[in-house]
């Protein structure tokens, strides 16, 4: 089983950038498919990005196609978003999940999540 703890969230002004990380422990993270999710209050959960566990299989949720950018790093086990051109929008709770199964954009197919990392998009 895998732990999964998020970071690099904070506040940012509108057209700033953010990078996350996502931290894996317990398996190696090249085990897992990975997906970036995220949740603004009163809304459902959203799809960000994801991976396949090679990385040659990449998705990017409609909303946030072009400003984002998803990568892994096996060798250290970490995934990472990079958040650029960020809007108000944005604002929400940031979260990775992995799955061993197989890649997918839905978070039903995710069997592990981080605790979450706030983004807030404000001046």
């Amino acid at each position: 089983q895998v732990q999964l703890v998020e970071s690099g969230g904070g506040l940012v002004q509108p057209g700033g950038s953010l990078r996350l990380s996502c931290a894996a422990s317990g398996r190696t993270l090249s085990t897992y498919h990975m997906g970036w999710f995220r949740q603004a209050p009163g809304k459902e959960r959203e799809f960000v990005a994801a991976v396949s566990k090679s990385g040659t299989r990449i998705g990017y949720g409609d909303s946030t196609k072009g400003r984002l950018t998803i990568s892994r790093d096996n060798t250290k086990n970490t995934l990472y978003l990079q958040m650029n051109s960020l809007k108000p929008e944005d604002t929400a709770v940031y979260y990775c999940a992995a799955t061993p199964r197989y890649y997918s954009t839905y978070p039903g197919q995710y069997d592990y999540w981080g605790q979450g990392t706030q983004v807030t998009v404000s001046s």
